[in-house]
């Protein structure tokens, strides 16, 4: 069973890079035909104020849907396929481990970034089968996955084995499935919010890297919208894995918080992201600094996950357990 999970992986990883690969050839050709676009439309004349006699001026380009090309349809259609039959190699990879561990498969770091990997991987299917129009993201979906993973295979991977006494208890599978999935939302939402700095960048009509990435994004707004629903999701659960972690450590080592690296840097990453919800619920605060607090909050998330657990020494280092 660990040589299936081993092999299982190996083909999910293969999967994310050919829906990788779908995507960037979706934005190629894009550049030569894009999907959508703005024509302008012949010159007109439109009154403004109040009556006929009103001042006129000239109406704004009028927004026409070129419909994709046939290599873009199939392109995309190749990368969504990609991406599911990723998804399930990925789901049985983790379903193997824990069978041949004879546990929940989330007992060591490599298991972790497994988990948290799926779970971004799923909650961007369920955002795309639900708004077709944000399947382009998908290219930051898989080079997000395909970096964790590599990173997971190759620099931090575990045999398959029991738990360590510490860490055998029912609060592991509550406190980091919580921990799970609202990072792998955290980091479809830092995704998001990439995103949008990429579609407000003041250089998208030019030729730069970045329009050429953001002639395919959704609107800002929409992109907007979605890392802050992606965080208002995420935010309660990842406050319910910290009070669960909490309570573990009493249960383990007779107090609620002791200041632990691990647990310092989980609170550091709640109020970023509690910070980020006060952000954007406050009319004056900007778009693009919500952004910003977005990838910041992400960011402290990966220190935990790999400073944390391979450098700072603490009573939550069980990175090759």
């Amino acid at each position: 069973m660990a040589g299936l999970s081993d092999q299982l992986l190996v083909a999910a990883m293969g999967c994310y890079l050919v829906a990788l690969v779908a995507h960037a050839a979706t934005y190629a050709w894009s550049l030569r035909s894009p999907a959508h676009r703005a024509q302008p439309a012949p010159t007109q004349l439109m009154r403004v104020g109040a009556g006929p006699k009103g001042p006129a001026v000239e109406a704004p380009p009028i927004a026409t849907d070129v419909p994709p090309s046939a290599v873009e349809r199939w392109s995309g259609s190749v990368a969504a396929t990609a991406t599911v039959v990723a998804a399930v190699a990925q789901s049985g990879a983790l379903i193997t481990r824990g069978l041949a561990a004879q546990r929940v498969p989330w007992g060591n770091m490599y298991e972790f970034i497994l988990a948290v990997t799926l779970a971004g991987v799923i909650a961007w299917l369920l955002v795309a089968k639900q708004r077709p129009e944000l399947r382009p993201l998908g290219l930051y979906v898989t080079t997000a996955a395909l970096i964790l993973l590599g990173i997971a295979a190759l620099q931090v991977y575990t045999p398959a084995g029991p738990l360590v006494p510490a860490l055998n208890s029912t609060w592991l599978k509550i406190h980091v499935s919580a921990a799970a999935i609202s990072s792998g939302v955290f980091l479809l939402g830092a995704l998001t919010a990439v995103a949008y700095l990429i579609a407000v960048r003041p250089d998208r009509g030019s030729s730069s890297l970045f329009s050429t990435l953001a002639a395919r994004l959704p609107s800002p707004p929409e992109l907007e919208r979605l890392t802050f629903r992606l965080h208002a999701f995420a935010f309660p659960l990842w406050s319910f894995a910290v009070i669960a972690g909490a309570i573990w450590a009493e249960a383990s080592w007779g107090r609620f918080w002791g200041w632990d690296p691990k647990e310092t840097w989980a609170f550091i990453s709640w109020v970023v992201y509690a910070g980020y919800l006060h952000a954007r619920a406050t009319a004056s605060v900007r778009r693009s600094t919500t952004a910003w607090l977005a990838i910041v909050g992400w960011a402290t998330m990966m220190f935990n996950l790999f400073a944390v657990n391979l450098v700072i020494s603490g009573l939550h280092s069980y990175a090759g357990t």
